[in-house]
């Protein structure tokens, strides 16, 4: 008999992935596949991931804005 767990971050969700950082298991909502992180570590990372702290406009680019130099 297993034990579902809850998703450490919404608590509402079956937790269905673990964290390859902090090792919490998390909901699909709440985890970035292409990093293996939850949406905590990614943001607290700057993981690249659309909407994180080095993303703020959520493009998933982190050119936006660059000025190019010839």
């Amino acid at each position: 008999m297993s034990v579902a767990s809850l998703c450490a971050v919404c608590e509402s969700r079956e937790a269905e992935r673990t964290c390859d950082r902090c090792g919490r298991g998390v909901c699909a909502q709440h985890y970035d596949d292409a990093f293996g992180l939850c949406l905590d570590c990614g943001n607290s990372a700057g993981s690249g991931s659309p909407g994180g702290p080095s993303d703020p406009d959520g493009t998933g680019r982190d050119d936006v804005g660059d000025e190019v130099q010839f």
